[in-house]
C-alpha cells in the first residue's frame, strides 16, 4: 500500500475514534487538563459515564495514539496526545492551505482562541 493510502487510513481511524459524543467529550477534557491530565476517577466524576463504558471509550482512544496513559502507583492518569492530535489537523488542512489557501492555519488557531 501506498505511504499516503497509509498514513490516510491511519488519520480516518483516529477521527472514527473520536466520532462519538463520549469520546469527543473525553477529548475536549483532556485538552482541557493539559498537561497534568486526569486520572480517571476525575474523568468519570466530569462526564458521568459508567466506568465499564468509559474504559472502552479511553481504550479505543490511547489504541488509536489519541491519548496516552501512565500508570501511578494505583492510579491510571492519561492525557491527551497533543503531537498526533497536531499531526491530524496538518493533515487535514495541508492540500486545502498549500494549494489554494482556502483556510489559513492562523485563522483557525484564532477562532479556537475565540472560542474559550
Amino acid at each position: 500500500m501506498h505511504a499516503g493510502v497509509d498514513q490516510t487510513l491511519k488519520y480516518a481511524d483516529m477521527f472514527s475514534a473520536m466520532g462519538t459524543e463520549a469520546r469527543l467529550r473525553i477529548m475536549q477534557l483532556l485538552l482541557k487538563a493539559h498537561p497534568d491530565g486526569l486520572v480517571v476517577n476525575e474523568i468519570q466524576a466530569e462526564l458521568g459515564i459508567p466506568g465499564s463504558t468509559l474504559s472502552h471509550h479511553l481504550d479505543k482512544l490511547r489504541i488509536e495514539g489519541l491519548i496516552k496513559v501512565q500508570r501511578e502507583s494505583t492510579f491510571l492518569r492519561y492525557r491527551a496526545n497533543t503531537e498526533a492530535l497536531q499531526e491530524l489537523l496538518q493533515f487535514l488542512y495541508a492540500e486545502c492551505c498549500t494549494r489554494n489557501q482556502a483556510v489559513s492555519p492562523r485563522e483557525i488557531v484564532q477562532i479556537a482562541g475565540e472560542v474559550r
